[in-house]
């Protein structure tokens, strides 16, 4: 998948179907967007790097579910051939609605435009899909709208997956996602208090700004940054251990049936299920014994996920 971050870099995208919008996470609704655009020619997608909360309301900005670079990953996943990451800047944030629509429809020369029933454009959201669809058949261009899709009732939303993310509901939010949240991360060297328990954990150093609620979860972790690397299942803990008066958020992952040195590596952990919350013990055998069945849990987990 080709990746332009300049419309002027894009020409090749004319006559291409073009979705439109931030795609943070990159959910069954976007991913509805695209299946679309991929049956009216071209598919491509386009999106804005910061989100653009984070120059608008920086102090209201949401937790980004995905970082750049895994958004990119999952677009070409999606089957995009394409996509274009514009730069939000506080000058940008001033383009007019017209000169938006000129953009796309006058310089690109897309022929269809794709976007969800609640797009909003240009500065002060001015745009609205019915002045995007005026423009464009101005232009002998389409817009086509996707109606939000919904799970059990629930509409797909990158809103409603941080509620669920944040509240430690990763089954709800990978019902939404069409697959289990991950993060990526690089294991770094902790105290050793896992090992010294006989559950030795590999700390995990994230960039991601969302994080799953403190709790324990059955997961996945991929072993290396290739597509191709080995996954391998395991528990982890997202808190700040607090029966060692811990403080400050970790994520520690035990492997399943792994010895090995994975310091220095990169890892992605995909969360799979929550198997408790986050709870002070009175001892360290105590924890000790709560591991171990926390172990067992994830272990039944991860063989039922494989199944």
């Amino acid at each position: 998948m080709k990746v332009f971050h300049a419309l002027s870099e894009a020409s090749e995208l004319a006559g291409s179907a073009l979705a439109l919008g931030n795609f943070d996470g990159v959910h069954l609704g976007h991913q509805a967007l695209f299946q679309l655009a991929g049956t009216l020619g071209r598919p491509a997608a386009l999106t804005f790097n910061p989100h653009p909360g984070k120059i608008l309301q920086p102090e209201l900005a949401p937790k980004l579910i995905t970082t750049l670079s895994r958004k990119i990953e999952l677009f070409a996943a999606s089957g995009l051939a394409a996509a274009v990451v514009l730069p939000f800047t506080p000058a940008y944030a001033t383009t007019s609605a017209e000169d938006f629509e000129a953009s796309l429809l006058d310089g690109l020369r897309v022929a269809h435009l794709v976007v969800g029933q609640d797009f909003t454009y240009g500065a002060r959201r001015s745009g609205t899909v019915a002045s995007l669809r005026k423009a464009a058949l101005a232009r002998s261009a389409q817009v086509h709208v996707v109606e939000p899709v919904t799970v059990e009732g629930v509409v797909a939303s990158s809103s409603r997956i941080r509620e669920y993310l944040l509240e430690g509901r990763v089954s709800a939010a990978r019902a939404l996602l069409g697959r289990a949240f991950d993060l990526d991360g690089v294991v770094v060297r902790g105290d050793g208090r896992g090992r010294t328990l006989g559950w030795p954990t590999a700390n995990v150093d994230t960039e991601a700004e969302i994080r799953p609620g403190a709790g324990v979860y059955a997961v996945r972790v991929r072993l290396g940054a290739s597509e191709g690397a080995s996954w391998r299942g395991g528990a982890a803990n997202v808190g700040a251990r607090p029966t060692f008066a811990g403080t400050g958020v970790t994520l520690e992952v035990h492997l399943l049936d792994w010895s090995g040195d994975l310091y220095g590596q990169p890892v992605r952990v995909a969360f799979l299920e929550r198997l408790r919350p986050e709870q002070r013990f009175g001892s360290v055998p105590e924890l000790a014994a709560q591991i171990r069945r926390d172990v067992e849990a994830a272990r039944a987990v991860v063989a039922a996920s494989a199944g």
